[in-house]
């Protein structure tokens, strides 16, 4: 089933919780909205789902505009963070009662539960409560519980958060695989910006109730459409400057930006591992120190700060620092190797002719 809204709001009293957001889901999709806490993302999915009224716009899954029917009518299967099972009830009687509800044959019913407890690895559990089982276990049996009547569309709201980091991991990796032997269109809400990125096949980041960016989780990294997707997606170094002689210069930093106008403040963004460092001095024509070294398990991140004060990340893996062999405190060269011109907040960049949005720098 597709999903498509259009000019989507929401107040709840004064407050603006979602703001003209519009996008589609493609069926069979997995769309990942992504945000802090109140961006509004979870709102989005409520307001899908017909838990709550929208104040204005419009909601259509499979081309049929919804805003007028129930919950039931929208044969949707909604999963909430902190799993929502009835304490009463077994594993079974948990899976069973959407259809129990729906006056399913017991038959029906029990064929159609014990499909789920063997899709979801819970075979053997059905007669369990849910303080008999773990964490993801019980997440497991919210989800298959949420997709017994077969809905069309199956909204996620940060559905792992209640679990702990290992756990988390396996159920990312389960859900991947469930939704590809299913081929349910789904929405998934997290803050996780690792979760998001790993899951989704889109992504939607929001941030104070507005849509900031679309896009597959490498265009929305690599491709940051806006100074708050630039920072709240990874780690990015951003410096600001002006525009002089078709230069951006900050500090002893220059960037090129033809078709930019003199006088304009522009701010440049670039990833760390577009931060290349070495040891050796005369290798990379800038000159920074190195502050600080992380370990990071699979990489390691650098801080370099440059003779007039700039403070920038480099990211490098193990083999690349085992070769350097670099030491905190010593001078090291660097070279910045690819950047982007990044929209200020609330702001455009000035278009320039012709318009580069992206560069690339000669060490």
């Amino acid at each position: 089933m597709k999903i498509e809204v259009r000019g989507l709001s929401k107040r709840f009293g004064s407050v603006q919780a979602v703001s003209d957001v519009s996008f589609a889901v493609r069926e069979g999709e997995l769309l990942g909205l992504l945000g802090p806490s109140g961006s509004g993302k979870t709102t989005v999915l409520r307001l899908i789902a017909g838990l709550e009224t929208p104040t204005s716009g419009e909601i259509f899954i499979d081309g049929r505009r919804v805003n007028d029917l129930s919950v039931q009518q929208r044969n949707i299967g909604f999963v909430f963070q902190h799993y929502a099972l009835f304490k009463h009830l077994t594993v079974f009687g948990n899976v069973a009662f959407g259809l129990t509800i729906r006056k399913w044959r017991r038959s029906d019913v029990e064929a159609r539960v014990a499909e789920l407890l063997r899709l979801m690895g819970l075979e053997g559990l059905g007669n369990r409560y849910p303080h008999q089982l773990s964490g993801g276990q019980r997440q497991r049996v919210a989800i298959a519980r949420a997709l017994a009547p077969r809905p069309s569309v199956l909204l996620l709201d940060e559905p792992f958060g209640a679990v702990d980091a290992k756990v988390r991991q396996e159920l990312r990796e389960w859900l991947i695989r469930l939704h590809d032997d299913l081929n349910v269109t789904s929405l998934f809400v997290t803050h996780d910006q690792e979760e998001a990125m790993e899951v989704s096949d889109r992504l939607i980041v929001f941030s104070k109730g507005r849509l900031e960016q679309v896009g597959s989780p490498a265009e929305v990294y690599e491709e940051p459409a806006s100074e708050f997707v630039a920072r709240f997606i990874g780690s990015m170094n951003i410096l600001e400057g002006e525009v002089k002689n078709g230069l951006v210069r900050v500090g002893s930093l220059e960037f090129p930006a033809p078709g930019f106008q003199d006088g304009h403040r522009l701010q440049v963004g670039f990833r760390p591992y577009y931060v290349k460092v070495s040891e050796d001095p005369a290798r990379f024509r800038q000159q920074a120190r190195l502050r600080r070294v992380y370990f990071l398990g699979v990489a390691y991140r650098l801080e370099i700060e440059t003779g007039d004060g700039l403070i920038l990340r480099s990211r490098m893996n193990k083999e690349e620092f085992r070769q350097c062999r670099l030491e905190v405190g010593q001078p090291v060269s660097f070279a910045v190797t690819h950047f982007r011109f990044l929209p200020q907040e609330g702001k455009p960049v000035p278009p320039p002719e012709p318009p580069p949005v992206s560069g690339l720098l000669t060490p």
